[in-house]
């Protein structure tokens, strides 16, 4: 995942958070910010109720890994709150989680068959 495709600010976090209303599914949380055509942009975020340092940073690896794999529109901001039942899920179940909510919130672009 690009670097430019990454919402880093406190601010944003707290704006797209407070702004917008979630999308729950399974283990995630998720906020999206619709805006003008330009990029999208990802933000994570997994609390201390996951685990240590080491658990959440390998969490966030993994669902930035799963988020990369796809090719998505460009005209939002979207914030991804994982849940404490990640911890019991395999990484393929978690991928297909998390693609089927950004599917059904139609972020993903449609893949065209060749």
């Amino acid at each position: 995942m690009k670097k430019i495709n990454i919402v880093k600010e406190n601010r944003d976090y707290s704006r797209i958070i407070k702004k917008n209303k979630s999308f729950k599914y399974k283990d995630y949380i998720i906020y999206i910010d619709k805006k003008e055509p330009s990029i999208y942009r990802f933000g994570f975020s997994v609390g201390k109720k996951i685990g240590n340092a080491v658990m959440r940073n390998r969490v966030k690896r993994q669902i930035k890994e799963i988020v990369s794999q796809n090719n998505y529109k460009n005209d939002f901001d979207c914030i991804i709150i994982v849940g404490k039942g990640i911890l019991d899920k395999s990484f393929s179940e978690m991928r297909d989680n998390l693609n089927y909510a950004l599917k059904k919130l139609d972020l993903v672009k449609e893949q065209k068959d060749a």
